[in-house]
């Protein structure tokens, strides 16, 4: 049997990067169910030769470009550990700013009305859940297994207030107003290169392609959804950083008011909003 010092030493050479040490002792971890910080006091404790091949396995499948958070299960966005997939977009870091500007439109303690389009995981919902309780909060999504993984996470974590549609869109809105559309739709061009980058190469394309010119679930998301807000109503969309003009552009043709872009955490175009006039 090896030692976990000598397979995590051959686990950084076989992964070759910045973070290898890191993730050899990520995964290590999770085959043996023990914190990283456990590692470091038993570096010298064996390991079952089911246990190694295990370790191997999901080293080889890293080494061949799979995510990190697709190997664990799990990635964690605003604190909240969700169960993610292959069918499931893996939740970044800068959609918490969409998460941040909604909840600023969601006072504490009113019921107000909001929907996720496109949910996925249901990080964007079950955020906004978690920090208003008394929102009214549907997530739709036109991917059933991406609709499974948002319920598990939503019945693990306790949030089972939100509800959970299947539909293209905004088809299933029906007559309903809505205080409040958020969405972090698809926005990367057909043959844009980051396609070929990256976790992007694992991810699912229909969370991540939008067209020929990468706005063209954007482009339907603004057609549609202001009908189905109330008047004074928002609707925050995420895009690509070099998108904040057409998006902000497609919201003023629309009839939206207040149109503004607010920036990521690298100060990038990140998130456009706009609001129905109310009257």
């Amino acid at each position: 049997m090896g030692e976990l010092r000598s397979l995590l030493r051959a686990a950084r050479s076989v992964l070759a990067t910045d973070s290898a040490a890191l993730e050899a002792e990520v995964l290590l971890g999770e085959v043996l169910q023990r914190p990283r910080s456990w590692l470091y006091a038993h570096d010298r404790d064996p390991v079952t030769p089911g246990q190694e091949q295990q370790f191997l396995d999901l080293l080889r499948r890293r080494a061949e470009g799979v995510p990190l958070a697709y190997l664990l299960g799990r990635r964690e966005f605003w604190s909240l550990m969700l169960q993610v997939s292959p069918d499931t977009l893996i939740p970044r870091p800068d959609t918490e700013r969409l998460v941040e500007l909604a909840l600023q439109l969601m006072p504490p303690g009113c019921s107000s009305k909001v929907v996720d389009l496109g949910t996925g995981s249901g990080a964007i919902a079950l955020a906004l859940a978690h920090e208003r309780p008394q929102a009214c909060i549907l997530a739709v999504d036109r991917s059933l297994p991406a609709l499974r993984i948002a319920q598990a996470n939503a019945r693990r974590l306790g949030l089972e207030q939100v509800g959970l549609v299947q539909s293209d869109w905004g088809e299933a809105l029906g007559l309903a107003s809505y205080d409040l559309v958020v969405s972090n739709p698809p926005y990367l061009r057909v043959g844009d290169p980051h396609l070929c980058q990256g976790d992007l190469r694992h991810e699912p394309n229909l969370a991540l392609q939008a067209g020929e010119d990468g706005l063209e679930a954007i482009r339907h998301i603004i057609t549609a959804v202001p009908a189905h807000l109330c008047p004074g109503g928002w609707l925050l969309l995420e895009h690509g950083f070099e998108q904040g003009a057409a998006v902000r552009q497609l919201l003023h043709d629309r009839g939206l008011i207040e149109v503004t872009t607010e920036l990521d955490i690298e100060q990038r175009e990140r998130v456009s909003m706009g609001r129905v006039p109310e009257t």
